[in-house]
């Protein structure tokens, strides 16, 4: 009886902040994600980093809806070729074309292995892009490692740093000439609000004194942030652009390494549930950067919903952002 009790209880609960929830967040979601223009991104060449599953995955569908050829830039190509057949499946079930095809305006969708854990497997994704493609119109650093164990990536960074920013900046540095042979062009670098947590300690970078896994998340965002900035500086008068987002609070898979006690993932789902984007929301920001003709020639700046956003002191900082560049640059071997 006391478990009917509490399961009744819990699922009015959950149905209460559904509605309160949708009465927020429902006109937003509408505004940002109102249809679009089916043909916005035609013959256009978008890589999207993490695509295989949440919020890349999201953005894939909406790029591939607009007309964009997506790259899907994954660490495990057997589940990035699973998510892309299905990506596949449901524009056919909406009533779309068959990605590729002649007919219509959907987009193509190719499959690449890229595990930013690994500056090797960087170096050689970059090597077959310039051979394979002749230009690039958007690049979207999307894939993210969140609050893990302390573990080390391949080249011995701690693994969230050595992720969300080393992989991603040299990535995105020997992109470049390609991206900006295709001008003009997009750079899209997704960080998150937790960035006001993190601080960019030069004396341990790697985290080897000591590791705070939320600590460590939040550094590797402002690293996101102050990498886009000083992009945008030494970028100027190329007509490629970089901006920045924070995409919200998301429904993914991004959490797999946070434990929630078991007595609480109930309240703690119904909670997701109501007041969590989806993937398709929290991509809308993305998508927005990657294709709006609002943003052509924006540079720079910080965005949440679709809107520029103020962004802390810590995160403006040019001398920091600089020298985080140059240290950057000696860590993935850019510079010896």
């Amino acid at each position: 009886m006391a478990i009917a009790t509490v399961a009744a209880l819990l699922a009015a609960l959950g149905g209460a902040l559904w509605l309160a929830a949708r009465r927020f967040v429902g006109p937003s979601v509408q505004r940002l994600h109102g249809g679009g223009n089916s043909g916005l991104m035609h013959g256009k060449t978008v890589l999207i980093t993490g695509a295989n599953s949440g919020l890349g995955r999201a953005t894939a569908a909406e790029l591939l809806r607009l007309g964009a050829r997506v790259i899907m830039g994954c660490r495990d190509r057997d589940r990035a070729e699973e998510a892309a057949g299905q990506l596949r499946r449901e524009l056919c079930q909406a009533g779309g074309p068959e990605p590729g095809s002649d007919a219509g305006e959907a987009g193509e969708l190719v499959v690449k292995e890229l595990d930013l854990a690994s500056l090797r497997s960087v170096r050689a994704f970059c090597q077959e892009m310039l051979q394979e493609e002749p230009r690039l119109d958007v690049l979207i650093n999307n894939a993210g490692i969140f609050q893990c164990p302390y573990m080390k990536t391949e080249d011995g960074f701690e693994m969230q740093f050595g992720v969300n920013h080393l992989g991603h900046f040299l990535l995105t540095n020997l992109l470049l000439g390609l991206l900006k042979s295709s001008a003009p062009s997009r750079i899209v670098v997704v960080s998150s609000k937790l960035y006001k947590y993190g601080d960019i300690n030069f004396e341990d970078l790697n985290s080897e004194q000591s590791y705070n896994k939320s600590f460590c998340y939040s550094r590797s965002k402002l690293a996101n942030i102050l990498f886009t900035r000083e992009l945008a500086r030494r970028l100027e008068g190329t007509n490629v652009t970089v901006n920045v987002l924070h995409p919200g609070i998301v429904r993914t898979n991004l959490g797999r390494h946070i434990h929630i006690p078991l007595l609480v993932k109930p309240l703690f789902n119904l909670v997701s549930w109501a007041f969590f984007k989806t993937p398709v929301e929290g991509a809308q920001t993305s998508v927005y950067l990657a294709s709006s003709p609002e943003v052509e020639g924006v540079s720079g700046k910080y965005f949440g919903d679709c809107k520029e956003v103020e962004l802390l002191p810590k995160a403006m900082d040019e001398s920091v952002a600089r020298k985080l560049w140059d240290i950057s640059e000696v860590m993935v071997g850019i510079l010896k």
